[in-house]
């Protein structure tokens, strides 16, 4: 029988990673989210007025992406294009709808973080006080 490969932190965060990242994806599914629309709606709240281009940017998606998404969520009522013409820089504001969504979603998230910190509770910290420190360091 071979050895067992050595510890390595990487693979072990993005084997942890995945397994949590597929609990948030199917918590998510009952509310017509996927982690990546989740998160463009966070953007989207987060920074009032958003243009594509920006929004695109900070979820690593194409802009053409981020318009057919966007396009899904004005649809349903949970953004607003302000400004939706052609030609003009779209202005990209959360509605009372995507509010109310991203609220559902909030107590998702806060179930599997009580989860998450019951199951884990040295890497719960460890991760808090990474977060910090990073924050902390763009400041």
């Amino acid at each position: 029988m071979s050895e067992p490969p050595p510890f390595s932190p990487t693979v072990t965060l993005l084997t942890v990673g995945r397994v949590w990242e597929a609990a948030f994806t199917e918590a998510l599914k009952p509310l017509g989210l996927t982690t990546r629309k989740y998160g463009l709606l966070g953007h989207i709240r987060g920074t009032p007025g958003i243009s594509f281009s920006e929004l695109a940017r900070r979820s690593r998606i194409t802009v053409q992406s981020a318009h057919t998404v966007v396009a899904a969520f004005v649809e349903a009522g949970f953004v607003d294009d302000a400004t939706a013409r052609a030609g003009a820089a779209s202005t990209l504001l959360i509605t009372a709808e995507g509010e109310s969504l991203l609220a559902r979603a909030s107590e998702v998230v806060g179930r599997l973080d009580a989860e998450f910190a019951a199951q884990h509770p040295e890497l719960t910290e460890a991760l808090r006080v990474h977060m910090l420190r990073v924050m902390s360091a763009t400041e």
